[in-house]
């Protein structure tokens, strides 16, 4: 269930489904019947087994479903729909749900839920230290373990499993609950308590949005047309709301009593004023900085009720720690302090109500961002990447025929976009395939900060991460089959350039590629690189800017070595300045004058012309001018000299 789908036809017979039968029934057979850690792994094989198994023998019209997306969301309105109706005392199940169901199909029985964190981008990338990359990674994943403890602790006060969980991802999530006294209080809990941990730990850096609607059968299933995308409109208003009035009057009286212990100094790492230890640090920073040398190396994160060695703070009392497999069959599953567990990218059998989390987190170990800049081609710097998926609520709500618009679907694309980017991100950059120049290297040398929901935040050397992002275009177009596209940023640095700026910067460059061609009628599926100014669609990155532009710049001078990139940079010089007409003389003489002379150099002299003559085109046209300033841009960045850049240095 962990490969990408392909177009091939599958051919399956009776031994295969009496397999995967064999496969659910032992999983399940290992936990008390009836109990949580049941349901939850019954819940984890199914995703496992049935995930392409094809739904329509369930239901008819539903081929583009999976199996165990039918059997979720059925099992998840099944759930609501008891509670609402055992509310109200009403058990005569078969007359209101089969025989005369249209009144009901009406009611709002159901609640779509949302909690949405914000200051996600501030608590991550407010980073100032050495091994700032370790740290990125850090808090990143403490946001995302965070998020799916809040969400469980949301499903369980409602005393619901993850088979209500619609949708989790980048900070923000979907429940399915019923609409009924007990979700709204629950609900309500729920607020009060994380955003009361967020003030005690965080000050107001974060907060978490919450916010209900009341809907019916019908609704769900788009009834009448439009009805669906209202829900959800609904929803954003009501954060919205939840987010302009965030604090109470007693919220704001705690926030102006509370008095930190010393002031004067700041953190090392994140400049935030608390109470700091020894090195310098403030006791989140020192917790995560100790965590993350674990989160490479360690599968299983532990939910515990009580503060162990190593461990990080969650909301509602409680503290994650992380484990191998071998240390939790030890000494963890007859704990009493064991909550429930999260294993990353592997699910492991046997670990009662354990969830298994997708997680980007290829990385090469070790390596900080000096190193990626030393192992980068040609010249020594680094990139950041921030990109994610054009027009995603649009493709939430109205992506499907109106007839064909209901939450299943919603649900069962919202998984597959999160296994996209929580999984097979990793295969991606274990498996180049594009190159600005030729083949690329067996691995890209690179660091997934962030990936998750649809979006990535990545650092690596410049020219792998430049390739990485065509290889991610590529493979989102082929894994959704053309219905995706997305926009990237891509900032160009030296190793030693605050992250935090650089993430700043990066977005403003992914916002141009947002905004591409024309900020009034966005195509967005672009890529802005170095600068604004320099956005692209991908198809012309790579038929034009590196595909043509930078090839020829190749061919040319692997031809005449003689002209090196000082001879480029001159180019450049003119070209820049070609609204003034006499630098295209300038530009032309420049060209001409270097034409190499005598018979025996006919050879030379006519590839030589032919060169001369495209550049003279290119550079009268606007588009192609563009086009040619980033191709040199980029031939210089990988054919610039480790001895040139030393010397410049010492200069």
């Amino acid at each position: 269930g962990c490969n990408m789908p392909t177009a091939e036809s599958v051919t399956v017979d009776a031994g295969f489904y009496d397999a995967m039968v064999r496969c659910i029934r032992e999983a399940v057979s290992k936990e008390a019947p009836g109990s949580k850690e049941q349901a939850s792994a019954l819940l984890s094989m199914m995703e496992v087994c049935c995930s392409y198994v094809a739904s329509s023998g369930a239901a008819v019209g539903c081929a583009d479903i999976s199996l165990y997306d039918h059997a979720k969301m059925t099992a998840a309105y099944a759930a609501s729909i008891l509670q609402y109706l055992g509310e109200a005392g009403r058990t005569n199940y078969r007359e209101l749900l089969f025989e005369r169901n249209e009144p009901f199909r009406k009611e709002k029985a159901f609640l779509l839920i949302s909690v949405d964190l914000s200051g996600i981008q501030k608590f991550i990338y407010t980073i100032h230290s050495e091994g700032a990359l370790r740290m990125l990674r850090s808090r990143s994943f403490y946001l995302e373990i965070m998020m799916e403890h809040v969400i469980d602790l949301l499903l369980e006060a409602m005393n619901l499993t993850r088979a209500n969980l619609i949708y989790s991802g980048g900070g923000h999530c979907y429940i399915l609950g019923a609409n009924t006294d007990a979700s709204e209080k629950a609900i309500s809990e729920c607020r009060r308590m994380v955003n009361g941990f967020f003030l005690e730990q965080f000050d107001i850096s974060l907060f978490a949005a919450v916010a209900a609607v009341p809907c019916s059968a019908d609704e769900l299933a788009n009834i009448p047309d439009g009805s669906y995308a209202g829900l959800f409109r609904e929803l954003t208003a009501k954060l919205g709301e939840s987010k302009s009035a965030r604090y109470s009057a007693a919220d704001i009286l705690r926030l102006n009593q509370k008095r930190h212990k010393d002031n004067t100094r700041e953190c090392k790492i994140c400049k935030s004023s608390d109470s700091l230890d020894e090195e310098g640090r403030c006791r989140l920073c020192a917790s995560l900085e100790e965590f993350s040398k674990q989160i490479l190396y360690k599968d299983i994160f532990a939910v515990v009720s009580r503060k162990m060695k190593g461990s990080l703070v969650l909301p509602g009392g409680y503290y994650l720690i992380a484990l191998t497999e071998e240390e939790f069959r030890s000494r963890m599953k007859d704990d009493p302090a064991y909550v429930r567990s999260y294993s990353k990218n592997r699910l492991f059998s046997g670990l009662g109500e354990s969830t298994c989390l997708g997680v980007g987190d290829y990385t090469q170990k070790n390596m900080t961002t000096d190193d990626y800049a030393k192992e980068a081609t040609g010249i020594s710097r680094i990139a950041v990447l921030r990109a994610d998926v054009d027009n995603l609520g649009r493709a939430f709500v109205s992506g499907f025929r109106p007839e064909e618009t209901t939450l299943s679907r919603t649900a069962a694309f919202s998984r597959m976009l999160s296994l996209f980017f929580k999984h097979h991100i990793n295969s991606v950059l274990r498996n180049p395939e594009y190159g600005m120049c030729g083949t690329p290297d067996s691995f890209r040398k690179a660091t997934i900060v962030y990936s998750g929901g649809d979006d990535v935040f990545l650092v690596g050397s410049w020219n792998d991460v430049i390739e990485f992002s065509v290889d991610l275009r590529d493979r989102l177009e082929e894994f959704s089959q053309g219905t995706l596209s997305v926009s990237a940023g891509i900032g160009v640095y030296t190793a030693r350039y605050p992250i935090s700026v650089s993430a700043q910067e990066v977005a403003r460059l992914e916002d141009a590629s947002k905004s591409y061609p024309d900020a009034k009628a966005p195509a967005k599926n672009a890529v802005t690189v170095f600068g604004k100014g320099q956005t692209y669609s991908w198809d012309e990155w790579k038929s034009k800017v590196t595909g043509e532009k930078l090839k020829l710049l190749a061919d040319f001078l692997g031809q005449f070595h003689e002209r090196g990139n000082a001879f480029l940079y001159h180019l450049l010089d003119l070209i820049r300045g070609m609204d003034d007409r006499i630098n295209l003389a300038r530009f032309a003489y420049v060209l001409t004058r270097l034409e190499p002379e005598g018979e025996e150099q006919k050879a030379r002299r006519d590839a030589y012309r032919s060169f001369v003559r495209t550049m003279y085109e290119w550079v009268q046209n606007t588009k192609d001018r563009r086009e040619l300033v980033t191709a040199i841009y980029l031939y210089v960045y990988l054919n610039r000299k480790k001895e040139e850049e030393n010397r410049e240095a010492g200069e």
